[in-house]
């Protein structure tokens, strides 16, 4: 099975990801479910919302990190480090997320994973059709080769990076895997403001890799027209991930910048009614120019009545609507032609009123 997500991108189509993260434990006691049904609750309404993708992170913190490692996101009076930090948060067990990709798979929406080991990538492998890679493992060159290996698509989070570190990355990359690759533009900063989002990186990774597909890994609080995310999208943007909440009053965690379930179906609209506003890159009419193009473009006209057996010359002609006749870019062609029957005055020359061997039209 091919991933849906990767399918639209590669067609430069919008496809929004709700990163669920472990936002869904702070759900457990507030809702009194398990962890497994309050992701499956948060699944659910992502889909019904229209969400495209649902993201989980799957990691164990004793293969992630040093136990004295300080945090580096705000706590709010919480643990000081990231190993107390993530062991207080929890997460699902392996087999818990099997269970998740399988509800994902019911409900019609793709089920997505950043795995932090290799051996996460390995068992939950069956289980997704690509693969997404934390801004921190950009220089973790083991695990990206490890996930690589697995041969499918891989979206590739590039906050807090510099530009050799992203060339280093996707080189790691490519060394094994040959399936699309998405960069997405990321600041490593929870919640970040508006004046750090810097979207013209977008514009800078779509002119330096032009040969893959460019998203973008928001962590801005919404504002009521989703502005960042919209710009974004216009900059090039076509994969979009936001942390997903039904709450953004919690203060643990990634609530606060996150959208929840009503932001989803709104980001969706706007984006794609921005979808038909942007249209076509193609450098062609549009079908609802064709009677502007017919009726305000203009023809060679005569300027004055042209008897037949004349030879044309430029001040017998003028240039009118509509455009039904010869183009005027054609006046040099048509200027030495003969006039095979009469002209009068105010007419839109035909191909059948002339003759020459050196007319094309």
């Amino acid at each position: 099975m091919s991933s849906k997500i990767i399918e639209k991108a590669l067609r430069g189509e919008f496809a929004l990801i709700a990163e669920l993260g472990v936002n869904f434990m702070d759900f457990t006691g507030r809702l009194g479910l398990t962890p497994v049904e309050a992701a499956k609750d948060m699944v659910k309404k992502a889909a019904q919302a229209g969400v495209h993708c649902v993201k989980f992170q799957a990691y164990k913190p004793e293969s992630i990190v040093l136990r004295d490692t300080p945090v580096y996101w705000e706590t709010s009076g919480g643990p000081l480090t990231q190993y107390e930090s993530l062991k207080e948060i929890g997460n699902l067990a392996f087999d818990e997320f099997a269970e998740i990709a399988r509800y994902c798979e019911s409900t019609g929406i793709e089920f997505l994973v950043t795995p932090f080991c290799t051996q996460s990538t390995d068992y939950l492998d069956p289980y997704v059709q690509c693969y997404k890679t934390a801004s921190a493992d950009l220089t973790n060159h083991p695990l990206l080769s490890h996930i690589a290996k697995k041969k499918k698509p891989v979206i590739m989070s590039t906050g807090a990076s510099s530009i050799e570190e992203i060339r280093g990355a996707v080189s790691v990359i490519r060394a094994y895997n040959s399936s699309p690759l998405v960069l997405m533009h990321c600041v490593l900063e929870y919640p970040a403001t508006e004046d750090h989002a810097n979207l013209r990186k977008i514009t800078a990774l779509r002119r330096e890799f032009p040969e893959l597909i460019i998203g973008y890994s928001d962590h801005v609080i919404p504002d009521e027209d989703y502005t960042v995310l919209k710009t974004a999208y216009a900059l090039g943007a076509v994969l979009i991930e936001k942390h997903y909440t039904y709450d953004k009053t919690i203060p643990e965690n990634d609530h606060e910048h996150a959208m929840d379930p009503d932001d989803a179906k709104k980001i969706i609209a706007q984006i794609s009614r921005m979808e038909n506003i942007l249209g076509s890159a193609e450098l062609i009419p549009m079908h609802c120019e064709a009677e502007a193009r017919t009726h305000a473009r203009r023809s060679i006209v005569s300027a004055v009545h042209i008897d037949k057996g004349s030879v044309i010359t430029r001040e017998m002609l003028d240039f009118k609507r509509p455009g039904t006749g010869i183009s005027p870019a054609l006046v040099d062609e048509v200027v030495g032609t003969t006039a095979v029957c009469n002209i009068p005055d105010d007419t839109v020359l035909t191909h059948d009123m002339l003759v020459s061997t050196n007319l094309i039209i």
